[in-house]
């Protein structure tokens, strides 16, 4: 094994790398393929013994001419076919059992690839999935992971077997006569040449084309989702979007005519100059024969082994071309796993006390991190990350809700509020102070603990494209027919459901698009009880609702709402006159802090904000 990645780390450092190729790629590629190390181990068996039958077969060749010009028995002749025919079967043999185990060593380390990319990108910050295109991740999971495979199935096989059989060949060339052996590699440094020119460019064409088919899967991610459809069409832009994909797939093209050009023209002269050795061969070994000095058969075996030193030759020097562009993909992988993950967790998590849940913010300083800290310039089709971040967005935030009160965050849009709610999941960390839950700090809780404990309901109600049942049951997988029929009704969506041909197999979209805002909102907080959490965060829950809809959502929050800890974020402070604590947020800045009388009556910034909304009279009413 350890040989086998010297001669793939050999063949990586002989090619020009292409550029930001790192250094250690091929032990990082050897620490995905130990796993396989058996099947490896085997293949790699099967593959000296396939290169080994191939030398053997030139050498018996020989040998039949030998015996026909030197006028031995017809058994022997016999003899020797009968042996050529069991190499030529035990050969097809052998190349069906490496087929085998390479299948099954490249579609595991595509699944080991894949799911190493997807558990690490389900540990990245929210902030990621904000900057980073969706079509690019998807390339990465997709193309680039076959792309690593091909060094597995392809380039190893064949880098393993070109070298033994150029070994075996020219170690059995030089026995036979090593004068044409010596003439026969003159011809050698026409095969260096080229290859070390072509390896690189042919590596940065693949990693130009990769990137253009990333951008081609994130232009058909956005545009093909109901809400890109819909603005495409709005804004009359379908010949602009052909335009700007036909370029990007003609580049894909010209660089696809290109690669196959170069590659064709490489193989081209490398066959020549492969013929032209031959004739110089048959040339000399054949002047050899006449005058006595070598036998028929030994320049008809010297002729054949040339084939078999040459073409290995041929497939090693266009190795480095594909072990670089194999190497490019699995860089593209690596890029993304080398991520690191800003939010972790602790080894020996802290657990949750039993009971009523209260939320409390002390001393709390926040500033979202540059995108440099969490992000790939390749992710988001730029050439340099945005270096912005750093800037405190919350300053010295305190307050506490005990379990089962509610407290409103009111606030101008950019105040901070959403921001707040944020950290209460721990969907980011704080930069000092803490946020507790029950008394213990967030950091401290499993990532387990932490999402059983926190329900999130946002103003989108983002849905999966699956059925309603799938939909709810994400938040409980055990969750009963039963369950999830009682969760529709106290979300006031149960008549609605059951009124569906398909009831609760029925498929919701894209996004939950095929039904209305507020049934959508309605099926998240559906969710949401199904989920059973302690303390639950309404991030503007009702937003962009019309009134029946709002009606309809309200009355299911009040069932979603009893008996927890919640934290309610909300423009309309209608919604909030009940809460228990309502907190004014402005420039990260808790302001003002009371009841809606106290606030009222203390005639600041909430009672600005309220006037804005309702009329000054029934502010003197209340």
């Amino acid at each position: 094994m350890d040989n086998t990645w010297s001669l793939l780390r050999g063949a990586m450092n002989s090619a020009n790398a292409p550029k930001g190729l790192r250094k250690g790629t091929v032990r990082r590629v050897a620490s995905f393929a130990r796993p396989h190390w058996r099947r490896l181990a085997v293949f790699l068996v099967l593959t000296v013994v396939s290169a080994v039958l191939a030398v053997t077969t030139p050498l018996l060749a020989g040998r039949v001419v030998d015996a026909i010009v030197g006028g031995q028995s017809v058994s022997t002749v016999v003899w020797l076919a009968v042996a050529i025919a069991a190499i030529a079967v035990a050969d097809a043999a052998l190349g069906l059992a490496e087929r085998w185990q390479s299948a099954h060593i490249g579609e595991g380390l595509i699944v080991d690839l894949r799911r190493a990319v997807f558990e690490h990108v389900q540990r990245m910050p929210v902030a990621f999935f904000l900057r980073s295109r969706t079509g690019a991740l998807v390339s990465r999971l997709n193309n680039d992971v076959i792309g690593a495979q091909r060094t597995f199935t392809a380039t190893l096989s064949g880098l393993v077997t070109n070298v033994i059989q150029l070994a075996l060949s020219l170690g059995v060339m030089l026995t036979l006569s090593w004068q044409v052996t010596l003439f026969a590699l003159l011809l050698l440094p026409v095969f260096v040449l080229p290859a070390r020119r072509i390896g690189r460019r042919m590596a940065d064409l693949q990693h130009e084309a990769a990137e253009l088919n990333a951008s081609m899967t994130t232009q058909m991610t956005e545009r093909f989702s109901a809400p890109g459809a819909t603005l495409v069409k709005l804004f009359g832009r379908p010949e602009a979007e052909a335009e700007e994909f036909g370029r990007r797939a003609g580049r894909v093209r010209d660089i696809g005519v290109r690669t196959a050009m170069l590659t064709r023209w490489f193989m081209t002269s490398l066959t020549l100059v492969s013929a032209l050795a031959q004739a110089l061969v048959y040339g000399l070994g054949g002047w050899l024969a006449l005058t006595g000095r070598l036998d028929a058969g030994t320049v008809v075996a010297l002729a054949l082994l040339l084939t078999r030193l040459y073409t290995p030759l041929t497939a090693l020097a266009n190795v480095r071309v594909d072990v670089m562009t194999a190497l490019v993909s699995f860089e593209r992988i690596f890029e993304v796993l080398d991520l690191k993950p800003m939010i972790t967790e602790k080894p020996h998590p802290t657990p949750l006390p039993s009971g009523g849940v209260s939320v409390e913010f002390d001393s709390v300083r926040f500033s979202y991190p540059s995108a440099e800290q969490y992000s790939l310039a390749s992710l988001e089709e730029v050439s340099t990350l945005d270096t912005r971040g750093g800037e405190q967005v919350l300053h010295d935030v305190s307050f506490r809700a005990e379990a089962g009160q509610m407290v409103a965050l009111v606030g101008p849009s950019g105040a901070g509020k959403s921001t707040i709610a944020s950290l209460v999941a721990r969907l980011y960390d704080v930069d000092s102070g803490a946020v507790r839950l029950a008394d213990v700090d967030v950091r401290d809780l499993s990532f387990e603990s932490l999402r059983r404990t926190v329900g999130f309901v946002t103003q989108d109600g983002h849905l999966f494209h699956d059925t309603i049942r799938a939909n709810l049951a994400y938040a409980r997988p055990e969750a009963s027919d039963d369950e999830i029929w009682d969760a529709l009704r106290r979300a006031r969506l149960e008549e609605l459901v059951r009124s569906l041909p398909d009831g609760l197999d029925t498929v919701v979209g894209e996004r939950g698009y095929r039904l209305s805002g507020g049934e959508r909102q309605r099926l998240t907080i559906a969710r949401l009880l199904l989920a059973r959490p302690r303390v639950v965060v309404l991030d503007e829950a009702t937003a962009h609702l019309d009134s029946e809809s709002e009606v309809a959502v309200s009355e299911a929050l009040a069932d979603a709402l009893d008996g927890r800890t919640a934290l309610v974020i909300a423009h309309r402070l209608s919604t909030v006159r009940a809460a228990d604590l309502i907190l004014v947020v402005e420039d990260g800045r808790i302001v003002e802090r009371g009841t809606h009388p106290e606030l009222l009556a203390l005639g600041g910034r909430y009672a600005e904000l309220h006037d804005t909304q309702f009329a000054a009279d029934e502010r003197s009413a209340a």
